[in-house]
């Protein structure tokens, strides 16, 4: 085929030299070969949410969570540079041997932008929180890491679940999320909007449930937002959503009609079995050919994109999946990425002064705590008492102490059977690292396998009360206690310990990271990129999709630890805020006694009657400060932070005069009072 012409016009030749019969096999997820015109098999189906997922061995990641908790865009993009080289350095194997199944693609299904709007959530974790601007920085540093700029795509982004998605997991077949004008543009569609317009994502995949009663993967309206957008990648269904057409939401009759709506509407590929019916509905008169036309022409052009019919680029050693080089990547994002919550003077530890460490939960040697979901399988996993014992030169003893959520560990034996063992490994240490929270069996996807709480989603805030209980009896031996919890949202672990340091889910070297802060070989640097809430009891209804009193932008009520807070073993402060030609110009002071990594923090406030209530987050930026250093920074300013919404969802500049915040912080009382600094302000006009 001419590789003069454009990507369109290769798919449409191609296309067109198929029948209809072979246009229709092609939008199935797991497409048949097109033998006689060179077309091998193809399954559209892989996933690469932090790392190469369910494809043998490859490099683990954190979790996307914890990758928004790094505030690190060079980061974000690195991660899926070396998911797209790995998934890349496979796929080429894989096709030497003639293996092209689930997994095995460079479609790589993400990464998922949807809003964390509520803590219960079980999937929350796959996103990068609660934001839309910090949403879209690592959506477009992701989509960027994953396609590379080179003529052919290294591996084709996703962008899921388009649009109005976050639970709960139990209704979400058969759920219609409502949703105003005002939400819409505010919140839920401006991450979608940058990775089409600005990142050119390859990939929009729709979700299972309803908006505002047109199912996400047929909706006239949200496939219009992508043809305003300029959007010429593909569409594709979540997985078996389309059956939920006539199934669940019982806006269709059949299978026939279910497929002639997604096609029709704009879903080229469906994820499931229902498009193996249109032909039958082209039959019967529901869809047009020239519908399955232009899905396949869509197909084949993100598969010419890349590179499936052409000489193949240059071979990917399969020697570089998970190499040393990535793994070291992987260790950054996991130092970088933790959240210090509290510390009375304990961390650092001072190793000198210690003999012995019990290292004690039912997290503290799990490589579950690690992955998080859509997760692959590391070669090398460190568990947090891996790194501990690798690190320390004492005595480490370690005791599991509780299941995670059942209330024994050897079902013959009475419930609490480890509580005992856990004290006693407090009483005979110098101090506890007591490793708690969840994984993805209990904080996960609908359906996942072991999921024993509420199909997915979490019922409250608090942690199982197997651990409640274990906290409760191993702080009663008085040691000095070192809390780390282990969890892809906001957990409110109801204690006061010496410290509290949350990990996420850190990925294959977490154990190492966790070692290396807690022993001062470095300074956590992470910020929270959702709202740690003190009970889920004042939170909104799950299903109510209205953003009133929803993450930091619309509620100062009932938080335990706010957006963007995070601690260092230093101190850190904004000494000077100016605003010069669209830019912010910040001089920060580390006014500690050791170096330290932090992350500067724009944020405006709008007063007109459509700005959201709080100041919002506009920009950030990852620096590094020697003790006794101060130095000046320039961040910009994004036009469209200078822009409201009306509430019938036109976006535009209502006012003239804007207040500015920069800090290591949000510019509220509450973030202030935890992290000891102030943010510096200034009026400014746009």
């Amino acid at each position: 085929m001419n590789k003069a012409l454009s990507a369109q016009q290769r798919a449409e030749l191609l296309t067109d030299e198929m029948t209809v019969e072979e246009q229709a096999s092609q939008l199935r997820y797991d497409a048949p070969a097109v033998e006689r015109l060179g077309i091998s098999a193809y399954n559209w189906w892989n996933e690469g949410l932090h790392g190469l997922a369910r494809s043998g061995i490859s490099t683990v990641f954190p979790q996307a969570i914890a990758l928004a908790a790094m505030f690190d865009t060079n980061e974000t993009e690195n991660a899926a540079a070396v998911t797209a080289e790995e998934a890349r350095a496979k796929y080429q194997a894989y096709s030497a041997h003639g293996d092209t199944d689930i997994y095995k693609g460079l479609t790589l299904w993400a990464p998922n932008i949807n809003i964390f709007r509520d803590p219960r959530w079980g999937r929350g974790h796959e996103t990068y929180g609660e934001d839309p601007f910090l949403t879209a920085e690592n959506g477009k540093a992701y989509v960027k890491g994953l396609q590379g700029n080179g003529d052919t795509l290294k591996t084709a982004a996703c962008a899921k679940h388009f649009a109005v998605h976050s639970g709960p997991e139990a209704l979400r077949h058969e759920f219609n999320a409502e949703v105003s004008a005002k939400d819409m543009e505010e919140t839920y569609l401006p991450a979608f909007e940058a990775l089409v317009k600005e990142a050119h994502v390859e990939g929009v995949m729709g979700a299972y449930n309803r908006v505002n009663g047109e199912p996400a993967c047929a909706s006239r309206f949200l496939m219009s937002k992508l043809n305003e957008w300029g959007f010429d990648g593909y569409f594709v269904s979540d997985c078996w959503a389309v059956q939920d057409f006539h199934q669940h939401h019982m806006v269709t009759a059949n299978e026939l009609e279910s497929a002639a709506l997604a096609l029709k509407t704009g879903c080229d590929i469906n994820c499931g079995c229902t498009y193996v019916k249109l032909l039958a509905a082209l039959e019967a008169g529901l869809i047009e050919k020239e519908d399955i036309r232009r899905a396949c022409v869509n197909v084949m052009r993100t598969r010419i994109r890349l590179g499936m019919f052409d000489e193949q680029p240059e071979k990917i050693p399969f020697e570089k999946v998970a190499c040393a080089e990535h793994k070291a990547a992987a260790l950054r994002c996991a130092e970088k990425s933790m959240v210090l919550l509290e510390n009375n003077g304990l961390l650092p530890l001072d190793e000198s002064k210690l003999k012995t460490i019990a290292v004690i939960g039912p997290n503290a040697d799990s490589t579950a705590a690690l992955e998080g979901n859509y997760c692959g399988r590391s070669d090398s996993y460190v568990t947090f008492l891996r790194g501990i014992q690798q690190r320390f030169n004492g005595r480490v003893i370690f005791a599991e102490g509780c299941h995670l959520y059942k209330d024994r560990i050897s079902g013959l034996a009475d419930h609490g059977d480890r509580y005992a063992e856990a004290v006693a490994a407090a009483e005979a240490a110098d101090v506890v690292i007591l490793c708690v929270g969840l994984d993805a069996t209990i904080e996960g996807e609908e359906g996942d396998t072991g999921n024993e709480f509420s199909s997915g989603d979490k019922t409250d805030l608090r942690l199982p009360e197997s651990q409640r209980l274990l906290i409760e009896k191993v702080s009663a031996a008085g040691k000095p206690t070192v809390l780390v919890c282990a969890a892809g949202s906001s957990v409110n672990t109801e204690c006061s310990p010496d410290a509290l340091i949350h990990a996420w889910y850190p990925g294959e070297a977490g154990g190492t990271a966790l070692a290396e802060i807690i022993f001062g070989d470095i300074s956590p640097s992470g910020k929270l990129p959702v709202t740690f809430y003190k009970t889920a009891d004042e939170l909104p209804e799950f299903t109510d999709y209205s953003m009133k009193d929803r993450t930091y932008r619309y509620t100062k009520k009932n938080v335990l630890y706010p957006f963007g807070y995070g601690m260092t073993y230093s101190h850190t402060e904004c000494t000077s805020l100016e605003y010069s030609g669209g830019k912010a110009i910040v001089t920060i002071k580390n006014s500690g006694e050791r170096a330290c990594e932090d992350v500067i923090e724009l944020y405006i406030k709008d007063g007109c009657e459509n700005a959201v209530p709080n100041a919002a987050l506009c920009g950030f930026m990852r620096i590094k400060l020697d003790a006794g250093e101060e130095r000046t920074f320039e961040l910009p300013v994004p036009e469209k932070a200078f822009t409201a919404v009306s509430n019938d969802g036109e976006r535009k500049i209502f006012s003239d005069t804007f207040t500015l915040y920069a800090g290591v912080c949000q510019p509220d009382e509450l973030s202030e009072r935890l992290s000891g600094t102030k943010c510096a302000s200034v009026n400014i006009m746009p």
